[in-house]
């Protein structure tokens, strides 16, 4: 609990039979039974960010996982409860002296119970998938649930059998670094597997969080994504001017914002501008993107 009235994020794991077939990066659709907020039913298509690895989290190659966050809306512009009519979730939250808005695809989702059919769509996308170099770095960039592709990629670079060599060695062999930014310590996901890789890796996998509404820098700034990566800068240009690095980007709209704040200076001061560069980098395929 945040106090947030959207404080929930479920991880959620289907069972699709081996139906589903899809590889770290990928999305699927989930379509809910509606209405939606235009009254169709069923409601249209909802894209997700596939949160597991392709052989899935029970490595069977049958399921895929996805991390939700329940959408809901309290006393906003938009309602689909009227005052009285919003009744307790599966969590027990409910906000019946308010006008509500509840997001139908992402509390369908967190309302399921085991056993629960859920009709899926997909998969689809290619902005997102890992390289193919197993010496490639990656430098993860997230903001709340958009760490669903990141799990994807830890998954299988880390955990996965698929990512294994037969002596137990990773077949991956560069860095992984992963910037996480959430509002609240409490909204951190995912951490006991973070802490578990870079115990078991130090040299292959760092992890960094920017808690906006708890932390500040040394000047006294909210701690955003680009606020965490301001105290790397050096750094990460190093790693950008390899050819073998690799950045994505998960979340928000206006994380591209942040990377122009945080390189904008840095690039100036080596005789380039940063459009230019994160434009060629999109070019080179060593730039994916994906906001919303």
């Amino acid at each position: 609990q945040t106090g947030d009235a959207n404080w929930e994020t479920c991880h959620v794991t289907f069972d699709h039979g081996g139906n589903v077939p899809y590889i770290e990066g990928q999305s699927i659709g989930i379509i809910a039974p509606g209405p939606d907020k235009k009254g169709e039913q069923p409601a249209r298509i909802r894209l997700y960010s596939i949160a597991s690895s392709a052989v899935g989290d029970d490595q069977t190659s049958k399921t895929v996982s996805l991390c939700v966050k329940r959408v809901v809306e309290v006393g906003g512009q938009f309602a689909n409860r009227e005052v009285g009519e919003d009744k307790p979730d599966k969590a027990g939250t409910h906000f019946p002296d308010d006008k509500v808005y509840r997001g139908v695809c992402s509390n369908h989702i967190c309302d399921m119970s085991v056993g629960d059919d859920v009709m899926i769509t997909g998969p689809t996308g290619a902005e997102m998938l890992l390289p193919e170099d197993p010496e490639a770095n990656i430098i993860m960039l997230a903001t709340g649930t958009g760490i669903a592709p990141m799990r994807s990629y830890m998954r299988l670079l880390f955990h996965d059998d698929a990512g294994a060599n037969s002596d137990g060695t990773r077949k991956f062999k560069g860095l992984a670094w992963l910037f996480m930014g959430v509002p609240f310590s409490k909204s951190l996901l995912y951490d006991d597997e973070h802490t578990e890789y870079k115990s078991k890796y130090p040299e292959q996998f760092r992890f960094d969080y920017a808690v906006s509404r708890e932390d500040k820098n040394a000047a006294g700034q909210k701690m955003y994504i680009q606020t965490k990566m301001a105290e790397y800068t050096e750094e990460l240009w190093d790693l950008m001017q390899d050819k073998r690095t690799h950045i994505y980007m998960c979340g928000l709209k206006g994380m591209e914002a942040g990377m122009a704040e945080c390189f904008g200076e840095i690039a100036k001061k080596n005789g380039l501008d940063w459009t230019e560069v994160s434009k060629q980098m999109k070019k080179d395929h060593r730039y994916h993107v994906e906001v919303y």
